[in-house]
């Protein structure tokens, strides 16, 4: 089983936070492939489903950012699964807005929801989807109030634009377990 953790806070009050990216990006996946997000294990909502040959889990933490591990530890541990099957979508200020990379492994640069992921599974080892929100462009905001700040209109017409690319990153992942580019 491929484990897709999509980061986030849960709550109507965050749903187009920055920092949500991963809840967004989750909530396209599961329309495209038709994985109903109805079951709530793991400290999260989740749905399982199929992407060409492969089960998979999509997994939306609901323990908060900070707490991403908790629930990703907990569907690993269940699964019995590798580290190596699992993709987690997140959001990454160092990547401006729009864009998005591939990781494999690494350090957590401050992403608390990473920093949670690593510690909790003892292993930096996974892949990763960075999707850029940028940094803010006013110098007196600080990073985690822009990042509970919403995307507006025009920001999520464009996620909703460059979602089906992401989309072929993660579904790369998923067949055939290797990074579509390092």
């Amino acid at each position: 089983m491929v484990i897709v953790a999509c980061l986030g806070n849960p709550g109507s009050r965050y749903i187009k936070n920055r920092h949500n990216a991963g809840f967004i990006i989750g909530d396209y996946i599961a329309r495209k492939y038709n994985i109903p997000i109805t079951l709530k294990t793991f400290s999260s909502l989740c749905g399982k489903g199929r992407i060409e040959d492969r089960n998979v889990l999509l997994l939306l933490p609901q323990t908060y950012m900070n707490k991403s591990g908790i629930a990703v530890q907990a569907a690993i541990q269940y699964y019995r699964e590798d580290p190596m099957n699992l993709i987690v979508i997140h959001d990454e200020i160092e990547i401006p807005f729009g864009e998005f990379g591939t990781k494999f492994g690494g350090g957590h640069k401050g992403h608390n929801g990473l920093r949670s992921i690593i510690q909790h599974i003892q292993t930096p080892d996974f892949h990763r989807i960075r999707f850029g929100v940028g940094r803010p462009a006013d110098p007196g905001v600080s990073v985690a109030d822009y990042l509970l700040s919403d995307f507006n209109n025009n920001e999520l017409t464009r996620i909703e634009e460059i979602a089906p690319t992401i989309l072929k990153e993660a579904y790369h992942i998923i067949t055939s377990g290797e990074m579509p580019f390092q």
